[in-house]
């Protein structure tokens, strides 16, 4: 218990110095919230969204949405958390920021951490979640992808996406890309979306993209 505790306060310690990147510009906005379960072993909470939603269908995510009228991006990803698992906003502890990202369908998604101290049982809606899983920060500590996705962009910049398979679940895209961030400023781990680790397949992506991000902005 001692090292998961050390983990959660090295954790909530960098990630309160942490300055996320910002996308410049006017956006339709959505935030998720990435949820670290604080059980015996802390683990990420994720969902597998249900199909036939008009927007990633069938896919593993946090919990999110797209932001309300006069709410607030924090206000936005703790109603997502409720709504879609049931996580009271009571129980969650913000504790930090994530990057801005951009989704396929041109939103600007901002991810927020969570700590949940008293873990409920989450109950998924059906509308929206498949079903609610857990995975050991541990685990994804030391990166098991099965592959990285090359996404070569316009602008000449490449980013090297992992995929992570655990109990029949996928984990790819813009979610991976908020576990790198996670692992690298919120633990320490050596990763990042500019590079590929030695040893996992690398797989290119047919065309090239066009990029909605500054030219920096991963590195």
């Amino acid at each position: 218990m001692v090292e998961n505790r050390t983990q959660l306060e090295k954790l909530r310690g960098r990630l309160a110095h942490y300055r996320p990147r910002r996308l410049p510009g006017d956006w339709r906005r959505a935030a998720v919230l990435i949820a670290i379960v604080a059980r015996e072993t802390p683990a990420l909470l994720l969902t597998l969204r249900t199909q036939g939603l008009s927007s990633h269908a069938g896919q593993v995510a946090f919990p999110g949405g797209k932001r309300d009228p006069g709410e607030s991006l924090e206000a936005c990803a703790l109603r997502e958390a409720w709504e879609e698992v049931g996580l009271e906003p009571t129980r969650v502890e913000l504790i930090g920021q994530l990057s801005e990202v951009i989704s396929l369908h041109g939103i600007a998604v901002t991810p927020f951490v969570g700590l949940v101290r008293e873990p409920p049982s989450f109950i998924a809606n059906p509308y929206e979640v498949a079903s609610v899983f857990e995975v050991p920060l541990s685990a994804l500590a030391e990166d098991p992808r099965q592959h990285t996705d090359a996404i070569e962009l316009e602008d000449g910049l490449t980013l090297f996406v992992p995929s992570y398979a655990f109990d029949g679940y996928t984990l790819w895209g813009l979610s991976a890309m908020m576990v790198v961030e996670l692992l690298d400023a919120g633990l320490g781990v050596d990763i990042g979306l500019d590079r590929a680790p030695p040893g996992a397949p690398l797989r290119r992506s047919m065309r090239r993209r066009q990029s909605p991000y500054p030219t920096d902005y991963w590195q």
